[in-house]
């Protein structure tokens, strides 16, 4: 039993010795999934299988890359760049509650291998076992997203609910890869505490990048002086702004009333329109299904709070959330009834390599519903 463990051992200091190698590993297998020859015709179930392998794989990379972020930054002599509003808020979460971590990582499994069930569940059982995974899929996913609703207390669902990979900082001279489960467990109260410093210390850390110069008398270190034309960029990165010192839960607003009622809707608004599918019998024609589906959408956007007390992360998920209605065009009946003359006429004028990417892309749209969800 010992040997898989040290074999785990191995690959696990491997990813986090090579980070950034393993980043553009995983980019550029995704990107073959994307653009290999007959990805959606004969080999669609194959590709996919590496698509969803690769994206589950950088699952537990990510994991695994956010506990050696914990144990260098503890360890390094400066401290790392402060990191992102999405990524405190998302941590924040995730260390305090086992089980939005739990809720999280599964709503991320299954949006990696839906496309994946979908395309098995056609190859084995037809059209009808086919919706039915596409139904039982979205219903996981609505429930995730209501569970975690509950557990932050009624706050806006951010996109990924999982921190993102955020760079390592480089490891200080004689440091080894040793770390013990009280330094693995820090939570995100104790980066709260130390991010002003954090963010000070970055500053340094910036500073020495830059040939900063250090006091031969003292040991103090003046910085860099920044470029004639970049005085302004300069001083803003010293300057702390609202949600540098406020609370992790604090970056999203709770949500109330109507403006939870909104929430609600968007949330389910994937899972009316693939229900009204499934029980429709001219899935590609009928507007019913696509109708009820935008219509669930927009009354969440028209019921959103859009108060001035809308913090950045929240704007950012609202951006995020505005710009996905788009695929909306290339769903249901709007698909088939307007947009794929479009993207024929436009396929016509391609050359013949883009042309040919497109056609592929045309048949997993016309024959897959989650080549288009969200």
């Amino acid at each position: 039993m010992s040997l898989p463990s040290k074999w785990l051992h191995i690959y696990d200091d491997f990813i986090t010795k090579n980070a950034h190698q393993v980043a553009q590993i995983e980019s550029t297998l995704r990107s073959l999934t994307y653009i290999i020859p007959g990805r959606f015709r004969d080999a669609e179930i194959a590709s996919e299988s590496i698509h969803s392998g690769v994206q589950l794989l950088s699952l537990y990379h990510d994991a695994l890359l956010r506990r050696a972020h914990a144990v260098a930054k503890l360890a390094a002599s400066q401290p790392s760049e402060p990191p992102s509003p999405h990524a405190r808020y998302t941590r924040h979460w995730t260390n305090r509650s086992p089980l939005y971590r739990r809720v999280a990582y599964l709503l991320q499994v299954v949006q990696y291998v839906e496309l994946l069930c979908e395309m098995a569940a056609k190859r084995r059982g037809g059209e009808q076992a086919r919706w039915r995974v596409v139904v039982l899929l979205e219903s996981i996913k609505a429930i995730c997203r209501l569970v975690l609703l509950r557990v932050t207390r009624s706050r806006p669902i951010v996109t990924p609910a999982l921190p993102e990979r955020g760079p390592l900082p480089e490891e200080p001279p004689g440091n080894n890869n040793e770390y013990d489960e009280e330094t693995l467990g820090m939570g995100e109260d104790d980066e709260d505490r130390g991010l002003l410093g954090s963010i000070g210390g970055s500053q340094n850390s910036t500073a020495s990048a830059n040939n900063e110069w250090t006091m031969s008398r003292t040991g103090m270190s003046l910085p860099a002086l920044p470029a004639p034309g970049d005085t302004s960029g300069f001083l803003l990165s010293r300057v702390l702004t609202a949600d540098d010192i406020k609370p992790a839960a604090k970056l999203v607003n709770t949500l109330r009333g109507q403006a939870r009622a909104a929430e609600v809707l968007h949330i389910l608004a994937p899972l009316v329109f693939a229900i009204a599918l499934a029980r429709c019998k001219d899935k590609r024609r009928a507007w019913t299904p696509w109708l009820l589906g935008v219509g669930t959408e927009l009354a969440a956007r028209q019921l959103r709070d859009r108060g001035l007390r809308t913090t950045p992360l929240e704007r950012e998920e609202w951006s995020r959330r505005a710009w996905s209605m788009g695929w909306w065009v290339m769903r249901g009946a709007f698909y088939e009834n307007v947009t794929k003359g479009v993207v024929e006429r436009v396929r016509r004028r391609m050359p013949g390599l883009l042309a040919g990417i497109v056609e592929d892309y045309e048949y997993l749209w016309e024959n897959y519903y989650y080549s288009t969800s969200t």
